[in-house]
């Protein structure tokens, strides 16, 4: 079992309501669960990619402690979040777009 953290973005009140009833809301959109098992951490993912494709303009995330992964964190994205999510080294880094120059 390890902390769980999920992060919503523009999700519709039934995502909400769900992430709501199986982990504590700490904030508007973002969830925690401190002693998730993997068994539902991956049975609460199954629901929110089955209902993701009724989300229009959404993004979730979550991520959770794993010794089994460089960096001891892992991930999963729905959507597009408001930063990149980037691979380096085995470690996964978060690094906001920029503008490109033409």
């Amino acid at each position: 079992m390890s902390m769980t953290v999920v992060v919503t973005r523009n999700v519709s009140d039934r995502v909400r309501g769900f992430l709501a009833s199986s982990m504590l809301e700490l904030a508007p959109g973002v969830y925690s669960a401190p002693k998730q098992s993997p068994a539902v951490r991956d049975r609460i993912w199954a629901v929110l990619t089955e209902w993701f494709r009724y989300e229009e303009e959404a993004s979730v995330i979550q991520i959770w402690q794993d010794s089994q992964v460089p960096g001891g964190q892992s991930v999963r994205v729905l959507g597009l979040p408001p930063i990149d999510l980037v691979m380096l080294d085995g470690i996964v880094l978060s690094r906001r777009p920029g503008k490109s120059i033409s």
